[in-house]
């Protein structure tokens, strides 16, 4: 049976200590690094929370509006719905790019110097 597992190394993992780690988290690497999620993750789920929340309210309180044909027996509420699924859909590709261009080579560069490779 092949499987795309390779086999394991021979050589001997080195695991960091918890000194280690209480160093790398007060480093200011790892502070930018925490910053540029930040700065990235809590806007935009802020934004998505309120945008979420402002449907749930329309649909509790505004029935005239929501009920508004659009184009057949399509409403108003039927597109912000959906449009709710596309926002999901469109952070998480968002977020996607913004974390292999930002911040995955800033959270490498923290690993391999944590490993001992730099």
């Amino acid at each position: 049976m092949a499987t795309e597992t390779p086999p394991p190394s021979n050589t001997q993992t080195r695991f960091p200590s918890g000194e280690e780690f209480a160093e790398v988290q007060q480093s200011p690497e790892f502070a930018e690094l925490r910053h540029s999620h930040r700065s990235f993750a809590f806007p935009l789920t802020v934004g998505f929370i309120a945008w979420y929340l402002l449907y749930v309210l329309l649909s509790s309180y505004a029935d005239g509006f929501m009920g508004t044909k659009v184009v057949g027996n399509i409403n108003v509420a039927l597109v912000l719905g959906l449009a709710q699924f596309l926002t999901t859909f469109l952070i998480a590709w968002w977020y996607a790019r913004h974390a292999a261009a930002q911040l995955d080579p800033k959270a490498d560069a923290i690993k391999s110097r944590m490993e001992g490779d730099a």
